[in-house]
């Protein structure tokens, strides 16, 4: 009877830290699952930014070239006398 006594307690001791072993395996799973989709936010995040970098690269070219336009829209009126003194 003595034997059977101290079995239980260990017994439910082996089940409470299976438990906790099993949860813990859960949680870890679940962490590593975020780092993965985290990481490939970062990464689309990343893209997004190169991307519009490039748009931004893109508009001040246009910009440089509409600027080169009016110039000699200008130049063109003022040989037409287009355009008030």
């Amino acid at each position: 009877m003595l034997t059977r006594m101290t079995d239980e307690p260990d017994n439910l001791v082996l089940t409470i830290l299976r438990d906790m072993r099993a949860s813990l395996q859960r949680v870890e799973g679940k962490v590593d699952e975020l780092v993965r989709r985290v990481s490939s936010l970062e990464t689309n995040l990343a893209q997004v930014h190169v991307d519009l970098a490039s748009v931004h690269v893109d508009l001040a070219g246009h910009a440089a070239r509409m600027d080169r336009m009016d110039g000699r829209l200008d130049r063109i009126e003022k040989r037409l006398n287009l355009v008030d003194a």
